[in-house]
């Protein structure tokens, strides 16, 4: 049973670890990113498992992360309020031409970004961007202004 809350509060504190780091820092990693997250994954096994390494160790440990993971996907789809704290809103970054500074410091972006994903939906200026949307999953949607 010890596995299960070490498994449950691993699992929490990765979830929490995750949410502080934020959004666009997770959606576009890098290989120092990718070599991180198997350092932090091998210091999340160390901590859930000790020196349990028989196999109802691992199946408890690894039972515990995907229920936990599918719990928390099941609260977000039942429930509108609990998906705002799981999974965030949406942050509006451009508003018809103009950049929302405050927007992009919370995320911790920079303009040049925001052009680059303007660029990457074939926009050549940010005045031409009726709105650019941080999405949940990291990505930034951009909308152009319609040409009418």
């Amino acid at each position: 049973m010890d596995v299960v809350i070490r498994a449950a509060l691993t699992f929490l504190f990765v979830f929490l670890l995750t949410r502080i780091v934020g959004r666009r820092e997770l959606s576009s990693m890098e290989p120092f990113d990718v070599i991180m997250l198997v350092v932090l994954g091998d210091l999340v096994q160390q901590g859930i498992t000790q020196s349990d390494y028989s196999l109802t160790g691992v199946w408890l440990a690894a039972g515990t992360l995907a229920l936990m993971t599918v719990a928390v996907s099941y609260v977000s789809f039942r429930f509108r309020q609990a998906r705002v704290v799981l999974e965030g809103d949406p942050i509006v970054l451009v508003e018809s031409g103009k950049v929302i500074a405050h927007n992009l410091k919370r995320e911790r972006l920079t303009v040049e970004e925001i052009a680059e994903a303007a660029r990457l939906h074939e926009v050549a200026h940010l005045a031409d961007v009726e709105w650019a949307i941080l999405e949940t999953s990291g990505e930034i949607s951009i909308i152009p202004k319609s040409s009418s």
